[in-house]
Parts: C-alpha cells; structure tokens; sequence
C-alpha cells in the first residue's frame, strides 16, 4: 500500500530541529534523553514513508516541494528526492536513533546542548540530501559545521580544540570555493536550481574553472588526498557518536556534491578532469590503507581506513557510466553502515577499558565472544566480504572502472587486500592469542548487553540484506544515475556544438543550441 505524507521532506529536516528546542530547554537530564531518542525515531519511521510512497522505476525526483523565496533572484526552497539522494536520507535518519541512544547511556556533561546539537546536525544533513536550490544546499552544508565544532571541541578527546578548529577551517575554506562557484553557475545559467541549470548548460570555456570550484569544496569534505589530514584529527579526537555520524553521513556531503553537481553541471570538464581524481582516489586508497596497518589506536585504524574507503566511492562516481556511479551511491550508504559500526564496537570498547591501544588487548574471545562475534562481521563487512555489502559496492565500482581505466581497478583491488590485512591484523591483536592482563578477564570486562546487542544489530541486518539482495537497492538507484548519464551525454553533445560554432558565428550556435535542447 502507498502512502504519502504531505512536505514530508520539510517534516524529516524541521522534526529534529523542533525536538532541538525541547531538549535544550527541558530540565530534567532523563527527560532530554527519553525525548531526543523518541524524535529521532519519529524522524526515522517517517522516513520510511519515503520508501513507501515511492515509485518505483521513476528517475526524476520524488515527494517535491518548491516555494520561491526570492523572487528576483529565483531562489527557492525546493526540496526532492532521488535515487541517488533516497538510501543517504534513510542512512542518516536510522544512524541517528542509535547514537543518541549511546550517547545516553555514555555521555552526561552538559547532555542538554549535546543532544540539541546532534538534532540539529541531523536536520542540515537531511537538508544537504534534499536540496536542489545551491543556495539552500550551501546553507544546510555550512550549518553542519557548527555542531560538529562544538560536538568535538566540547566532547571531544585530550586535542580536541586542536581537531575542532582544524576541522572547521579545513571545510569552511573548501566550501567558500564552492559558494564562487554557485555564483558562477548564476551568472552562467541564470538560475540556482541545480537540475535547471543542468538542462540549461554551462559555457565550455567556464566549466573547468567553476568544477574546480565545485571539486575543491567537496574534495575537502570527501575527504579526498591530499584533503585528508584533518580527518584522522577529528576522528581520534570526536567522542563516539560524533564519529558516527562524522563517518556515517557527513563525509557522504563530499560524494554526494560529486554526484549531485559536479557532474551533471560540468559534464565535459568532469570527463577531462576525472583521470586525475581518480589517480587521486588509488593514491588514497593505497596510502589509507598502508597508513591504517601500522596504528596502534584502534580509532586512529579506522579513521586512516575510512580515508582508503572513500577512495573507493571516488572511483566509481568517476568511472562516469551505470555501473561506476550506481555502485559509488550504493557504497556511500555501505561506508556509512560499516565504518559507523567500526567505530559504535570501538566506542563500546573504549568504554569499558578506557583505552584504544591495541597492545593493551588480546584474547577477549575469550571473555567477550559477543562483542567480538560481532566485531568480526563489521570488519569482514568492511574488508568487502562475499556475502556482505561491501563487496556489493566495491565489486560494481570496480566493474565500472575496468571499463573506464583498468589500471586503476588493478590498484584499487589492491586496497582490498590491504583493508582485509589491516582489519584482521586488529581484529587478531585485539581478540585472539592469550589473556595478559587482568583487566581483559572475563570477570572485569563484561560482554555487550542487550540494548548494546540493540544498536548493532540492525546495522548487521543491512549488511546481509545489501549483500544477499543488491537490487532491492539498484532498482531505485539505477534510474536516477542512467537518467543523469544521459543529460551528461546531451549536455557534452552541446558543448560539441558550441565548441564548433561560437567563433564563428554567434547566431549559427544559439540556433544550433536550441536544435539540440528541443531534442532533449
């Protein structure tokens, strides 16, 4: 049965902002707690009304809302979602229940503006998912910054003000690029909307410029090398949640802005300019993984892992064909999953011995078998076992890309086999061989309760469900991708034209132009 609920793009960004105010101004702590857990998970059973109310084998965009906000400028707040943006928006809203459920049982300092900032953090990050105005987008992009400041310079480790600054300046300098290049595309095509002036085209001679604009600002928020260094920083340095959500869907805003902008706006000067990204992408790949095999802190491990992860999702979006860019969606949303539990079992960890140091581990199969059970499948979900969803993702780039470029398949295969090293190679430290400390006995360090077994678990579920039945995802995602490769093509073939014709004769191109969009 389908079902659709009126604005209810508008409801998924504005429910955790209104639960923001609640929590912020109740007094009671356990009723901050109770009542930021019940909004999140409003916010995520609502969000399955997307899932219900969808249509199925629909390209274009879905649950729309379009008011105009300034007139003379052709600003709007216009919201919709697609199979590109549609399993990012469920990601994060199912993320959310499980941190702030964490984070209640674990963190008590000043719990009332935590939780607050975490809703509103929420709330922009569905809002970068859902914006199609590049104004509004910037705006959603940019307010995601100020809670993850404040999340890690206020919750943060013992450098935590260090990685909060460094985290902060690091993006904002990358998106004041991006915004000059939302003012050029205006001063291009005359309009903020992205699918509009996409349709519309941008002027061969200004795509490299404003791309560069555009892949700067997402280049930083990927993270893509050599963009990377804060990363690790505000990983180590994040209290657990923060790096949930960090990983989970925040460093998703930098694939996506690829995926969503990039290449539909600049479809020739992503072509030209997509072999270096993607050597950029081996590089990082590579160089995440090697860096990850030599970390003793277990957060620093999948920080640098997360870095090689993403350069996996950079190869597929520049692969720029179905099988590349339809596994880079399917894998951000993968990421999310894995790396977010990587770094849930490490924070539950952390919590009961106070330490990441892999040498202060060994032999906790023996008295945690639950934990580390379950440990297990995340790092095999994150190496890319058969079977689980990473394989799913990173086997489909990897399929695009070896019709793109076979070189950089080999080398990406390569990081395969690094992330299985490096994941085992902890997993091996922290669990197996034999108790030397007594702090590691079962009768100190007790093994995952239910509720803890109640985070985990749905995330587990996912990994089976992705990997065993990919198309229930691929059906929704394929027609979106196909849908924006070919305005790709039309808009390449336009520029053809206008390479052709536009020194030769001004009236010649615009009429050729006009020929080629009324085929559109």
């Amino acid at each position: 049965m389908s079902f659709a609920l009126p604005n209810l793009l508008s409801i998924l960004i504005f429910l955790p902002v209104l639960g923001a105010v609640a929590v912020y101004f109740i007094p009671d702590a356990g009723q901050k707690k109770l009542v930021a857990l019940a909004v999140t998970l409003l916010t995520f059973l609502l969000s399955l009304l997307l899932l219900t109310g969808w249509q199925e084998g629909a390209a274009g965009m879905q649950f729309v809302e379009n008011y105009v906000r300034v007139p003379a400028l052709d600003m709007r707040y216009h919201l919709g979602v697609d199979g590109i943006s549609l399993f990012l928006v469920l990601l994060t809203t199912l993320l959310m229940p499980i941190v702030i459920h964490f984070s209640n049982r674990f963190v008590d300092e000043s719990i009332g503006a935590y939780l607050a900032l975490m809703l509103v953090l929420e709330a922009a990050v569905i809002g970068c998912f859902v914006a199609l105005d590049m104004v509004l987008f910037f705006g959603f992009f940019e307010i995601t910054l100020i809670p993850m400041y404040f999340l890690i310079g206020q919750w943060g480790g013992d450098n935590r003000q260090y990685a909060a600054r460094k985290f902060f300046l690091y993006t904002f300098a990358g998106s004041a690029f991006m915004l000059v290049g939302i003012v050029g595309v205006f001063a291009q095509t005359g309009t903020f909307n992205v699918l509009e002036a996409a349709r519309i085209g941008i002027d061969p001679s200004m795509q490299t410029v404003l791309f560069l604009l555009f892949a700067i600002g997402f280049a930083v928020k990927v993270p893509l090398f050599p963009f990377h260094t804060w990363l690790p920083d505000a990983h180590v340095q994040a209290p657990t949640a923060g790096s949930i959500i960090l990983a989970g869907v925040l460093l998703k805003l930098g694939t996506y802005g690829y995926v969503r902008f990039a290449l539909p706006l600049f479809p020739e000067a992503s072509i030209n300019w997509g072999p270096l990204i993607a050597v950029l992408a081996v590089i990082g790949i590579l160089y995440g993984a090697l860096v990850a095999l030599v970390q003793k802190d277990i957060k620093s491990l999948v920080a640098y892992s997360s870095v090689a992860h993403l350069g996996f999702v950079m190869l597929g979006v520049f692969a720029v064909n179905e099988q590349g860019v339809s596994g880079a969606v399917l894998q951000m949303v993968n990421h999310g999953l894995s790396t977010g539990a990587l770094f849930l079992m490490v924070g539950l960890l952390y919590e009961r011995r106070h330490t990441r140091m892999l040498d202060q581990f060994g032999g906790l199969w023996k008295s945690i078998p639950i934990f580390c059970g379950f440990f297990l499948v995340v790092a095999m979900s994150s190496a890319g076992l058969p079977g689980l969803n990473g394989f799913v993702g990173e086997f489909t780039i990897l399929l695009g890309m070896w019709l793109r470029q076979p070189v950089f398949t080999v080398l990406g295969a390569v990081g395969i086999i690094l992330a299985a090293w490096y994941l085992l190679t902890a997993f091996r430290k922290m669990a197996q061989g034999p108790i030397t400390r007594p702090e590691n006995e079962a009768a100190n360090l007790p093994d995952m309760s239910l509720d803890e077994i109640g985070m985990v678990l749905p995330l587990v579920l996912l990994f089976f469900i992705i990997g065993l039945f990919p198309n229930l995802f691929f059906n929704k995602i394929n027609p979106s991708v196909e849908a924006m490769l070919q305005e790709m093509d039309a808009g390449r073939n336009a520029v053809v034209i206008s390479a052709d014709d536009y020194h030769t004769d001004a009236l010649t191109f615009h009429s050729a132009l006009d020929d080629v969009q009324a085929q559109e």
